[in-house]
């Protein structure tokens, strides 16, 4: 019996992913748990393993578009299965007529799309990043193959191709995008690179002329910077949110808004913590940084005190016998939080190899969804831009979050004196259902300990 195979949900809450490639060719074999697609979500690439077992009759939904969690991606054939069987599980999906076995996409019954509206008058509008509903051309099944670029004309392309494309230098208004209704995917910038084809110059704006003496001089939109609006005698430029950005917006508005954050802070001194780590990276040769130190510290925390290694759910609390940490990583155009696993029984070297590793994959775009999953705790260290102190957002449904500031030079008292030291200033943002004040402040104790007393950490 042939099955519909659906969008899968990969990340929580998302409405919307782009499946950017089909790993199966339409007429394969698939078993359960091969990678059916890859499939792009706000935050990372995911593979996209089979549930069900058959062949891949029919593809609905091409490379690069942005399809809605729970649509029909796929039909999946039973041994037997006719094209008849097809277009009635087609059509028990509520999908009409479709256009065969020759990769096109199928389309639901729908009303004729409206003609797009002309732009604003007052000034070109920024060409979006995120997609939104596609054009009556692009949702035409008849309408493949490349699509030539049309200048000023809307460019489709996902966020990770227009992150590509921007570290190439490549400018996707030049680019003939190859996708359905000539979405640019990925292999089109590979073509465009393996041409040595690089982005033209912006034409040079030509100057407006003087007003005459005793009239204003008014600035027209289109002597303004490409994209920039002018209101009043103010220049501004709107940038189409992402949707790592819309994510994290709706993510953390979330957290603030529904979970009772409490926060507490300590000054730990870290002459020796500095001193030692000096004295490992001569030894070592491996470059430890502070933040290395401050994870190992929070686990052994941790492990001292196991009752806040936990997170809030609806029916219970979940306390977790091994500490996963996410660390935030700022990456182009937002934030990811890949997590280390068991660190608890991790050296620093080993905490010092996995976080580069976690980082460089969030930067380039390779981290899976796997990868930013998971986890009791998080840390956010701002001190390497000089941050003195802030206060972090949890984020859900994680019960703490640290927020590390820079070391810094600092008078402090010292058995009765004043005496120069450097001090660190850390916050702790908690669950208040999950975790007590006391609870906290006796986590902040143990883990103020560690940092101060920098060679429990290797024991």
């Amino acid at each position: 019996m042939a099955v519909v195979i659906r969008m899968p949900e990969v990340l929580a809450g998302a409405v919307e992913a782009v499946l950017s490639q089909w790993m199966m060719q339409e007429g394969s074999d698939v078993s359960v748990g091969d990678t059916l697609a890859e499939i792009e979500t706000e935050k990372a690439n995911v593979d996209y393993q089979a549930e069900e077992q058959g062949r891949l009759a029919r593809v609905l939904v091409g490379p690069g578009d942005t399809v809605e969690v729970g649509a029909p991606i796929a039909v999946f054939a039973a041994p037997g299965d006719t094209d008849d069987d097809i277009d009635a599980a087609l059509a028990a999906a509520g999908i009409g007529q479709s256009v065969g076995q020759s990769g096109g996409a199928s389309e639901p019954a729908a009303a004729p799309a409206a003609p797009a509206t002309d732009a604003s008058a007052e000034a070109p509008a920024p060409a979006p990043q995120d997609d939104p509903a596609p054009s009556a051309v692009e949702a035409s099944p008849a309408h493949s193959g490349a699509v030539p670029p049309v200048s000023g004309g809307r460019i489709y392309a996902s966020p990770l191709v227009r992150k590509r494309a921007r570290e190439a230098g490549i400018d996707l208004a030049q680019v003939m995008g190859t996708g359905p209704g000539g979405r640019i995917v990925k292999k089109d910038l590979e073509a465009m690179a393996a041409a040595g084809t690089s982005a033209p110059a912006a034409p040079a704006q030509a100057a407006p002329a003087p007003a005459p003496a005793g009239q204003a001089q008014v600035t027209p939109a289109a002597a303004v910077s490409p994209g920039a609006m002018v209101s009043g005698d103010a220049e501004y430029t709107d940038r189409p949110h992402s949707g790592m950005r819309k994510a994290i917006a709706r993510r953390l508005t979330e957290s603030k808004t529904t979970v009772p954050h409490f926060y507490v802070s300590a000054d730990c001194r870290v002459e020796k913590l500095l001193a030692a780590r000096a004295e490992m990276n001569e030894a070592t040769g491996v470059k430890l940084s502070v933040n290395d130190w401050v994870i190992k510290a929070v686990a052994k925390a941790m492990l001292d005190v196991p009752e806040a290694n936990v997170i809030w759910r609806d029916e219970a609390l979940r306390y977790f016998n091994r500490v996963d940490i996410a660390i935030a990583v700022a990456v182009e155009g937002g934030l990811l939080t890949p997590v280390l696993r068991g660190v608890e029984s991790m050296s620093l070297t080993e905490i010092n190899a996995q976080v580069n590793a976690l980082a460089s994959k969030a930067r380039d775009g390779k981290i899976t969804q796997a990868e930013i999953e998971g986890g009791s705790f998080s840390i956010s260290n701002l001190g390497m831009y000089g941050t003195d102190a802030f206060q972090a957002i949890l984020n859900p449904p994680q019960s703490g979050i640290l927020a590390v500031g820079a070391a810094r030079d600092a008078a402090v008292v010292e058995q009765g004196s004043l005496v120069a030291g450097t001090v660190m200033t850390v916050n702790l943002s908690a669950d208040h259902r999950a975790v007590d004040g006391a609870l906290a402040a006796e986590w902040m104790k143990a883990f103020r300990h560690y940092i101060e007393h920098p060679l429990a950490l290797l024991a």
